[in-house]
């Protein structure tokens, strides 16, 4: 029970560090300079400047509330928590933000070191909520209803979407504004694909062995790595045709790091393939929408 409760806390701290990290990236980096990446943020962005009666925040809010309530009348129990929770946190953090640190221009003179920081902060966050089955909401939310009712692909939906967004930032803030968060744009998919790919990173082993050593990995897998293993005897090595054991096993880096010091104890004549994979599903392994 303790556990459970330490770890509900660890994790509620991570993603609520992220959300708060995503907000500070959105008000200083992006409302401040005109420029966006897509999403909710470059929705309100547009807005902003068409109703400047409004803040940008204050678009976010409205609209990413109306969303995340939609999100819950229509997905019912597939509509995470987390996403609301973190979605909540993102737009009342970068209303807040507008309020008590009010500018009117941005950090620095320099819109390169501005755009570099609008793509590193909300994408690395970004990733951080992914990682744990959250999202900042927005447009996430409307891919969770398209995805349940057409066979769309998502990712290109969202793509599109956002690159759509950015392009209208050009009639909004002109051509110096909309250059930058073109970068930005294609920046952000690139580092956002590299940190999802970097934080779900896993190993996939193939051993092979004599069948005297197959108990003691098998067992050394499931008891010590707290993993499981396929296995198969139905093999002969081509050199010397002795009869071999081949274990197949999904493992974090530092599981396979373990594996390969501990068959090696065994037999210095074990043979380890050690290939690196960015998508593993299934129980032990954390599935990112």
């Amino acid at each position: 029970m303790h556990g459970r409760i330490a770890t509900f806390i660890k994790e509620y701290t991570i993603l609520t560090a992220a959300s708060l990290g995503m907000a500070v990236g959105i008000y200083f980096f992006e409302f401040l300079n005109g420029f966006t990446t897509g999403g909710i943020s470059g929705i309100s962005i547009i807005l902003g400047a068409c109703f400047p009666q409004w803040s940008a925040g204050g678009f976010m809010l409205a609209i990413n509330a109306a969303l995340l309530l939609l999100g819950f009348l229509i997905l019912g129990g597939q509509f995470g928590i987390k996403t609301f929770y973190c979605g909540l946190l993102v737009s009342l953090g970068t209303y807040l933000l507008e309020r008590l640190v009010p500018r009117t221009a941005p950090l620095t003179d320099e819109p390169m070191l501005e755009t570099v920081f609008m793509v590193v902060i909300p994408s690395l966050t970004g990733a951080v909520l992914f990682y744990f089955g959250a999202s900042s909401g927005g447009t996430d939310i409307l891919a969770l209803i398209i995805k349940k009712f057409s066979p769309l692909n998502i990712s290109w939906a969202l793509f599109l979407s956002d690159l759509l967004i950015v392009m209208l930032l050009l009639f909004s803030f002109g051509i110096e504004a909309w250059l930058f968060s073109l970068l930005g744009f294609f920046a952000r998919v690139l580092l956002v694909n590299f940190f999802l790919n970097s934080v779900n990173a896993a190993r996939f082993c193939t051993v092979i062995t004599s069948p005297e050593h197959r108990e003691a990995i098998c067992d050394y897998i499931t008891n010590v790595l707290q993993k499981s293993a396929t296995v198969s005897e139905a093999f002969l090595g081509a050199y010397q045709n002795e009869k071999k054991s081949v274990l197949l096993v999904a493992l974090t880096r530092r599981q396979a790091s373990r594996l390969k010091a501990f068959a090696k104890t065994l037999d210095e004549k074990t043979f380890i393939i050690v290939s690196g994979t960015s998508e593993i599903v299934g129980e032990g392994f954390r599935e990112i929408f």
